[in-house]
């Protein structure tokens, strides 16, 4: 499945309440399920010695996709694409890549 039709498709199922700004709720949700995914991670270094199964590959593929949704949901709210934020951050990554400024930290590198 492309960008665009995952975005189209997935913003169907978008019911959410309106608490202020549109874009609130989304990011909150964005914030959840990202600490969703490094605490399934966290917990397999913890229990698990860090052996990622495929119980776990299947877990972190159902949080991953939930990052995913809010992420599709955000960038709506905001009147963006996910192929335009997919392009600029590849554009940006290839620059740095290019400049040697792969590495360290910074936005502006």
């Amino acid at each position: 499945m492309d960008f665009t039709a995952y975005q189209q498709k997935s913003r169907k199922t978008a019911v959410y309440p309106s608490i202020g700004h549109p874009v609130i709720y989304p990011v909150l949700g964005l914030a959840n399920e990202a600490g969703e995914v490094a605490g399934k991670v966290k917990k397999i270094f913890r229990d698990k010695d860090g052996a990622i199964g495929e119980a776990e590959r299947q877990a972190l593929k159902g949080e991953l996709g939930d990052v995913l949704w809010y992420v599709a949901q955000v960038c709506t709210e905001l009147g963006l694409s996910l192929d335009e934020v997919a392009e600029h951050n590849i554009a940006k990554l290839y620059d740095r890549l290019e400049r040697g400024k792969i590495g360290g930290d910074g936005d502006n590198r």
